[in-house]
């Protein structure tokens, strides 16, 4: 296993880590929220792998960053009220279940048809995502049942070299994750309370 620090990449070494995911490597990297495990999510032996070294029920589906509104249309179906929603509160720590694009490997929405999407804060996983091209798989990286990784070495202890690779971007601020929106019924349902709250919600879905 390798440990690389987020703040000290080389150009050299970011390009390796480009390298590794497009090759169908899994990594575990800092987000706004909680550490995740990154993998090219057109890439369904990858994506498999995570369920594997989760021990994640295969029917939830996996969580993807985006580095702007129109690379999560390329995704998920953005309708008006989603837009509006993301437009208010991307980048940051809200994740928005909405009816995956027909590209998306039915491995990632675990046959839900449905996908979890988030344009993160974290400058990190900004550049990851941009350089990379299209999402990237960010399901938290602990064993389900498990709290959330703020640290890599929470990753590395849960984990140990079951992963090739993990990026060290120091403790996030808090455990607890992003809050989540389900967008795919009507009125949409917060299935996770998290830093935004119903009442900014609610404002904005009016």
């Amino acid at each position: 296993m390798q440990l690389l620090g987020a703040a000290s990449l080389s150009d050299g070494a970011f390009e390796q880590i480009l390298s590794f995911l497009r090759a169908g490597g899994v990594i575990g990297f800092p987000t706004d929220t909680a550490y995740g495990l990154g993998a090219d999510p057109f890439n369904e032996a990858a994506v498999r792998r995570i369920f594997e070294i989760k021990g994640r029920p295969e029917g939830k589906p996996i969580l993807l960053l985006v580095d702007s509104i129109e690379m999560a249309a390329r995704v998920c179906n953005l309708s008006q009220r989603a837009r509006k929603v993301a437009e208010r509160f991307w980048p940051g720590p809200l994740t928005m279940i909405l009816p995956a694009r027909p590209e998306v490997p039915s491995i990632v929405t675990a046959g839900t048809g449905n996908i979890r999407v988030r344009w993160p804060a974290a400058d990190f996983a900004q550049r990851l995502v941009s350089s990379l091209g299209h999402p990237i798989t960010a399901t938290s990286a602990n064993r389900s049942g498990i709290p959330s990784s703020v640290t890599a070495v929470e990753v590395c202890e849960q984990f140990g070299d079951s992963l090739e690779l993990i990026i060290d971007g120091g403790k996030l601020p808090a455990r607890g994750g992003s809050t989540l929106l389900d967008l795919t019924q009507i009125p949409a349902r917060i299935l996770r309370e998290g830093p935004i709250g119903e009442s900014e919600l609610s404002e904005v879905m009016k």
